[in-house]
């Protein structure tokens, strides 16, 4: 392309900004508009071309701010106008364009971020929400902001520092988030992973500040919405974004700040919690570096016995008020359920998963020694070690959930289940499964912990969940490779299974043959081989 032509475009825009900025006939606006769209597209084509429009005369700078300025007054108040909304499309488009990939030119545009922002508050407010067309404008000044920024950090950081210190009544990012359009909100969350990508100030920005929680608490709420979405979609890709940036913060280590930042006094989970944890477990299960897993420790031990002892707490209240009563009791039930317990039950499997995942993968990279012991020396406020919590807790839960087999309520014999009609299904599910696997886990190979468990009575709990369960899928052959972990080297612990002996009914249920004396030998085998 000549030279000529190169300057060409900076007199066009001249012409036609002012053009645009005189407003002397709406008639001529839509050509005028189209005319703008036209040197966008030369200039998102030829990175050179957009390099010398921006330092070419004449300038253009002076008329691209004087333009942005005068649409804010005429958004402001002919927002529903669709004239209006061509001319700031085309504006922005061409901005868009013309700043992309050139540092000088982000420099000289970003003069025109507070025009952009005061354009998006008015177009993401409820009202303009209302009429889909809002979405364009919305969605094509959030990709000129991320435009500016992009590749620039002393840009992005500014922009991102004022953005996180906003009034709360202009926090322009979670109106956008809040908009019901999924393609506006990917563009917005591709200016959101990339300021945060690998910079641990921006990120603590986030976490810390309170704009910052509130984006992240909306974008919470929007990941339950996206979660459903085609993968290929526009919902189904801002899904993976919003992962991508939480999971951005838990490799920044802000997994602990930002779970206490979401919690609301009075409670003990709310629903952006449990969302967090569902994000944080996958993240946890794909394999990432294990240098954060000590930092997330205090916070998954903390977690766990706040949830394990309301959820006892509420259970308890239900079932009885001592574990006399409980393991013994033979009539009706105290009181309704917590409706709050089937929340913090959900919450309570995660944060299970969680622990286990992180063992799990310490001990696959040979870290078990720094990661395992905070774990299986963790006490409860009352001072009552991890593993004797659980098995209480089992306990509760083996008569306030009974198994369920082939759709219906399985009583055992000897026992009086509880007859509560679990309403709301969500978050009992795994849960004992889960329980019962982090007990394998923390007696495998240590005889401190196997000997608490037999001391607190816990062998027969653990052999209690040998059975099929359709809450808990594979329950079973959990509970029969913790078995193994609490057997193995320890014949004190073996002696309590002997003593115990068996039942042929309870073996029918194990599906294993009566074997007299040897029952419990063949059921440390028959773990060993199945590897559960």
């Amino acid at each position: 392309m000549s030279a000529n032509e190169e300057v060409s475009i900076n007199v066009r825009f001249c012409d036609l900004s002012k053009s645009l900025l005189s407003w002397e006939s709406e008639e001529a606006i839509p050509q005028l508009s189209r005319a703008l769209e036209d040197i966008a597209v030369d200039l998102a084509r030829d990175e050179g071309l957009r390099t010398a429009a921006g330092a070419d005369q004449p300038t253009i700078w002076p008329n691209l701010r004087s333009l942005w300025l005068m649409l804010v007054e005429k958004a402001a108040t002919h927002r529903d106008e669709e004239l209006i909304r061509t001319i700031v499309i085309s504006t922005s488009r061409f901005t868009r364009n013309l700043v992309a990939g050139v540092a000088k030119n982000q420099e000289h545009a970003f003069e025109n971020e507070p025009a952009l922002r005061q354009i998006l508050h008015t177009y993401s407010s409820w009202t303009a929400s209302q009429d889909p067309g809002s979405f364009h404008v919305v969605r094509m000044v959030v990709q000129t902001l991320s435009n500016m920024v992009t590749t620039n950090e002393s840009l992005m950081s500014s922009l991102w520092q004022t953005h996180m210190n906003l009034p709360e009544e202009q926090a322009i990012f979670v109106r956008v988030l809040g908009l019901p359009d999924p393609r506006t909100i990917l563009s917005l969350l591709v200016l959101l992973v990339n300021c945060i990508y690998d910079n641990s100030a921006r990120q603590a920005l986030l976490v810390h500040t309170p704009i910052g929680v509130r984006i992240c608490i909306t974008l919470l709420d929007r990941m339950t919405d996206l979660y459903d979405a085609e993968e290929s979609s526009d919902a189904g890709r801002a899904f993976d974004y919003g992962y991508h940036l939480f999971s951005h913060l838990f490799s920044g280590g802000f997994a602990p700040d930002l779970f206490g930042n979401l919690k609301a006094d009075g409670e003990v989970i709310v629903p952006h919690q449990t969302v967090l944890l569902k994000l944080l477990d996958s993240y946890l299960q794909s394999s990432p570096s294990e240098t954060h897993f000590s930092g997330m420790t205090p916070m998954l031990i903390a977690c766990f016995f706040e949830l394990s002892m309301y959820s006892s707490g509420a259970i308890r209240n239900v079932v009885g008020s001592d574990r006399a009563e409980v393991a013994h009791r033979d009539n009706g039930i105290r009181a309704a359920p917590d409706p709050i317990l089937p929340k913090a039950c959900e919450a309570l499997v995660l944060v299970t998963q969680c622990i286990t995942s992180i063992m799990l993968a310490s001990e696959a990279t040979h870290l078990q020694g720094g990661i395992w012991p905070p774990f299986r020396e963790s006490t409860s406020p009352h001072g009552r070690p991890i593993a004797e919590h659980i098995v209480e807790l089992l306990q509760l839960l083996d008569i306030f959930l009974p198994k369920v087999n082939f759709g219906r309520q399985v009583a055992q014999s000897g026992r009086q289940q509880c007859p509560v009609d679990v309403t709301d299904p969500t978050g009992f599910p795994y849960l004992k499964r889960d329980l019962v696997r982090l007990v394998g886990i923390l007696c495998h190979g240590d005889r401190v912990t196997q000997d608490r468990i037999r001391q607190c009575n816990g062998i027969p709990v653990i052999m209690n969940m040998c059975v099929i369960d359709e809450r808990n899928p594979y329950l079973r052959e959990h509970a029969i490779l913790t078995l193994h972990n609490l057997l193995e080297g320890n014949t004190d612990n073996q002696a309590v299974v002997h003593s115990i002996r068996p039942s042929k009914t309870f073996l029918n249920e194990l599906e294993l043959p009566y074997m007299g004396d040897n029952c419990p030998r063949y059921i440390w085998e028959t773990a060993t081989r199945r590897g559960c």
